[in-house]
C-alpha cells in the first residue's frame, strides 16, 4: 500500500482521524496553524483508499470558519484539478463537490451557520442542503427512565394501556423565528430535514455499528434515511466510463 491506510468499519466504509496517528487516545494535539493545515494536506492526498478509489470523500469539519475550512477548500480545489460538477445556477465550479450544513433550531447556533453558509458562498462551495439536528426529543411508551418514569408507565398500563404504542414529542431547543427551514429560504439553498434526538443514534455511534441497520424502527431512522437519499440524488455517483467523457468534453 502507499501512502497511509485508513481503518475499515465495514468494506465500504473507511474513516482517517488524526486519532489513529496518537500514542494515547486522549492525548490532546497543541498545533497551531500550519501544523494542522499540513497534516489536512497530508491525508487528502497521502491516504490509501484502496483500487478504485471512493465514491464520497466526507470531512467533519469544526464549527465557524477557521484556517482549517479555508485549507480544505483550497486543498480540494487542488487535488481535484479535472473535476467539475453543475452547480444549482448552471455554472461548472472546481474541487468540493458540496457542504453539508448541520445546525439545532437556535439562534446561537443559527448565527453561526448563517457564517458558514456566507463562507461557502465566497468561496464558491455548493450547499447541498441545511440538516436540523437535535430537532425535539421523542420516546415510545414502553421505555423506562429515572424518577417517576416506571410508577407512571405501570398506572398507564393499568389505567389506559392504549397510550403506550404512542410517541410523545417535545421541543429541546426553543426555535429561532422561523428557524432553519426559514434560513434555508433566505440563503435559497435546500432544507434536508429534521434529525430528532435518538438514544438508539447514539448507542450506534458508540458501538460502533450501522444506525439504520440495528435500529431501524427508531424515531431517528426513517429522517436520516430520506437525508441520505437526497443527498445521494444531489450527488449521483458516476461510473468511469461518464467520468473519462466528460473529461474529454
Amino acid at each position: 500500500a502507499q501512502g497511509w491506510e485508513p481503518v475499515y468499519s465495514n468494506p465500504n466504509l473507511a474513516v482517517m482521524s488524526i486519532s489513529f496517528l496518537l500514542e494515547e487516545g486522549d492525548a490532546a494535539v497543541l498545533w497551531r496553524g500550519p501544523h494542522k493545515n499540513g497534516l489536512i494536506k497530508q491525508f487528502l492526498t497521502n491516504t490509501d483508499w484502496g483500487v478504485g478509489g471512493l465514491d464520497y470523500l466526507i470531512v467533519d469539519t469544526p464549527p465557524g470558519t477557521s484556517d482549517e475550512h479555508i485549507s480544505i477548500v483550497q486543498y480540494l480545489n487542488d487535488a481535484r484539478p479535472m473535476t467539475t460538477m453543475v452547480t444549482k445556477d448552471g455554472k461548472r465550479g472546481l474541487g468540493a463537490s458540496g457542504a453539508i450544513v448541520v445546525t439545532t433550531p437556535e439562534e446561537v447556533s443559527m448565527a453561526d451557520v448563517r457564517k458558514e453558509l456566507n463562507f461557502c458562498k465566497k468561496t464558491s462551495v455548493p450547499v447541498l442542503g441545511i440538516v436540523e439536528n437535535m430537532s425535539g426529543g421523542r420516546g415510545d411508551g414502553d421505555d423506562n427512565g429515572d424518577n417517576c418514569t416506571d410508577d407512571v408507565l405501570s398506572l398507564l398500563r393499568e389505567k389506559c394501556p392504549e397510550v403506550l404504542s404512542m410517541v410523545a414529542t417535545t421541543d429541546v431547543f426553543p426555535t429561532s423565528g422561523s428557524g432553519p427551514r426559514g434560513m434555508a429560504q433566505k440563503f435559497d439553498v435546500p432544507y434536508l430535514g429534521k434529525l430528532p434526538l435518538d438514544k438508539n443514534l447514539l448507542k450506534a455511534c458508540e458501538d460502533g455499528v450501522s444506525f439504520v441497520d440495528k435500529f431501524p424502527s427508531s424515531p431517528a431512522a426513517s429522517p436520516f434515511n430520506d437525508i441520505v437519499d437526497n443527498l445521494i440524488l444531489a450527488l449521483p455517483v458516476e461510473d468511469e466510463e461518464e467520468e473519462d467523457e466528460e473529461m474529454q468534453e
